[in-house]
């Protein structure tokens, strides 16, 4: 048997063969059924998002007013979005690591509200997510 079976339950075919393959798994062999997690595309209406909030938006860090990146700007937002004002580890040299959430983990509901989530906060935040900057 192979080590990892992945079945997406979309017809009854699929559903009959991931029962045939849990009832001759192995013993102890474990069986995990979820919700999808997020498509490519939510993943790919994400970015231009967190790149208008990197292009229009300084935020402090350190005690300083600076431009983040769009991976800092995922950092910040899917902790807010997951109501964690705070949440912060230690660094292992000093300093201080916000901990945020893996929106590669969310679900295609909660990938979902997340989009719904940036959206209205650029919105609350003036930033414009019509903007592109022409290079």
């Amino acid at each position: 048997m192979a080590e990892k079976r992945v079945f997406k339950l979309v017809h009854a075919t699929a559903r009959r063969l991931a029962v045939e393959t849990v009832r001759n798994a192995p013993e102890g062999y474990c069986v995990t059924v979820s919700e999808p997690t997020r498509s490519l595309d939510q993943n790919a209406a994400m970015w231009p998002i967190l790149q208008a909030f990197a292009d229009q938006l300084q935020w402090p860090v350190n005690g300083a007013m600076v431009w983040m990146t769009p991976d800092e700007w995922k950092d910040v937002l899917s902790a807010a979005f997951k109501r964690e004002s705070v949440r912060v580890a230690m660094g292992l040299d000093g300093g201080m690591v916000m901990l945020g959430s893996r929106t590669s983990k969310f679900g295609v509901r909660e990938m979902s509200d997340f989009i719904e989530f940036l959206r209205a906060t650029a919105v609350a935040r003036d930033v414009d997510l019509r903007y592109r900057e022409v290079a």
